[in-house]
């Protein structure tokens, strides 16, 4: 009788260990709408029936295209958000809830950088000072739960000159991301490098294909078309997806990459 006990009071440890076990390891995403998920579709009315149609959405974030490279043992949990900085980030709810849900061995990819850089947007700016201070929070937090921090430079806008020539768009933001890593140690991948590359190797024209430039009448959430050199359709968001990819096999994060398709 004793050792049946013994066994009934092993069972829930023995449940709670192979549980553990089953968890894939969790990859949560922090940033903004470059990297958010997107709906596949949105409702519009029909211009002729006067019915609510859903017409699909062209954009997506390259965060949502991420699980394509991951085998079932990865879960990519995308929280980056349209809009947001990494001041925004924080004051509205979004970090706290990837702190309240990663585990010790997760990874907490932060990318923000387009939203804090905009001083002539209040509702999202964040001083370079204030910005370094969030990101070494995000990076000590995320220590402190045994989770793995990783850091972001931002992805590239498409911008050119009228002579073809790449111009930059987010300032000293991207060195104060790379500064933090340094200084803290952490993984860092240069998506902005890496983009930037991209983009002067594809020039001008062809780069096009990577963001959200919709013809007038192709679209209904677009009826007079869209010019957006920020925001990725498909192609470009899965491209940014590989980019990272490339980037977790030059830091030799093993437990990630191990995991890839």
């Amino acid at each position: 009788m004793k050792k049946y006990k013994i066994l009934l009071w092993l069972l829930p440890v023995l449940l709670v260990l192979v549980s553990a076990k089953e968890r894939p390891v969790h990859i949560f995403m922090a940033g903004d709408s470059t990297m958010a998920l997107k709906p596949l579709s949105k409702m519009v009315l029909d211009s002729i029936t006067g019915d609510s149609i859903a017409e699909p959405f062209p954009e997506r974030g390259w965060g949502q295209l991420l699980p394509e490279f991951f085998d079932n043992n990865v879960e990519v949990v995308d929280y980056a958000q349209n809009g947001r900085s990494s001041r925004t980030f924080i004051e509205q709810g979004w970090w706290q809830k990837i702190l309240d849900e990663m585990q010790a061995g997760d990874y907490v990819v932060i990318q923000f950088g387009h939203n804090d850089s905009a001083a002539d947007r209040p509702d999202r700016y964040t001083p370079p000072e204030e910005y370094v201070k969030n990101f070494s929070m995000f990076v000590d937090q995320v220590k402190e739960r045994g989770g793995n921090p990783v850091i972001c430079t931002s992805v590239v806008r498409r911008r050119f000159d009228k002579n073809g020539n790449f111009l930059d768009s987010h300032g000293e933001y991207v060195e104060l991301a790379r500064k933090v890593a340094r200084d803290k140690g952490v993984p860092m991948i240069d998506m902005y490098e890496k983009s930037k590359s991209l983009m002067i190797g594809l020039g001008e024209s062809k780069s096009t294909a990577l963001f959200l430039h919709v013809k007038s009448g192709t679209n209904r959430n677009f009826p007079g078309g869209r010019i957006d050199n920020t925001h990725f359709v498909e192609e470009g968001a899965r491209t940014m997806a590989g980019l990272f990819v490339e980037g977790l096999k030059e830091n030799n994060i093993s437990s990630l990459t191990k995991n890839l398709k």
